[in-house]
């Protein structure tokens, strides 16, 4: 099983979204949990995309910590620019990931 986690940024974004697109989230953190590969590949193997009806939520999967990180979401006009905005922050993301995988829970 892997630990899943969501950034601030993505529990903002979340926090904001319609009544059913925050139901959709809410029950992808079980899924990923299972299973973290269950959502679209973007570019890389770790770079997953899971859809929430008429927007995506975007994460990351770190193998070596057994973590999902959760980073963004985003509606079909703008995913081009998030997926850049992530690629480009791939470091300080691992930095996150790392922090919460100390943390006991």
């Amino acid at each position: 099983m892997y630990r899943v986690v969501g950034t601030a940024t993505y529990e903002k974004e979340v926090s904001k979204l319609d009544k059913s697109e925050k139901d959709e989230a809410e029950k992808i953190p079980k899924r990923l949990a299972e299973n973290p590969y269950v959502g679209d590949q973007l570019r890389y193997p770790f770079l997953r995309e899971k859809r929430l009806r008429e927007k995506r939520a975007y994460y990351l999967i770190y193998d070596d910590l057994k973590l999902v990180l959760l980073v963004a979401t985003s509606g079909k006009k703008d995913q081009q620019e998030t997926i850049n905005y992530i690629k480009n922050r791939l470091p300080q993301f691992r930095k996150i990931a790392e922090e919460f995988s100390r943390q006991v829970f």
